[in-house]
């Protein structure tokens, strides 16, 4: 694929001091001013655009409501799992006496 085409400038105005300190420091690093710039704003943009694995708003709102639903289930859970098998208990021990003997288990 070809790169696209660079027919588009920026004008900046510098003050000659802070023009020749750039050119000296893009001198050292051996790359053109122009090089150094259009990664500048290359890392601007990029550092803008959201993340390609951003799950936008409703993504989030989903998350959270997924969240709250298993934390609302653990909260709930204990009661639920603990009322099925006390009445279960209490129905198999017909004198309530906290024990289940042989003949109230073979009597359900």
């Amino acid at each position: 694929m070809k790169p696209a085409k660079k027919n588009v400038s920026i004008e900046v105005r510098l003050s000659d001091e802070i023009k020749s300190a750039f050119m000296d420091r893009c001198r050292d690093q051996v790359r053109s001013a122009s090089e150094a710039i259009r990664q500048f704003i290359d890392e601007q943009v990029e550092a803008r655009s959201p993340p390609s694995h951003s799950w936008g708003r409703y993504g989030r709102i989903g998350v959270a409501g997924l969240l709250g639903m298993v934390a609302g289930f653990g909260v709930a859970a204990p009661s639920i799992a603990r009322s099925t098998p006390t009445l279960a208990f209490e129905q198999v021990d017909r004198n309530h006496d906290g024990v289940i003997d042989r003949r109230e288990f073979d009597a359900r």
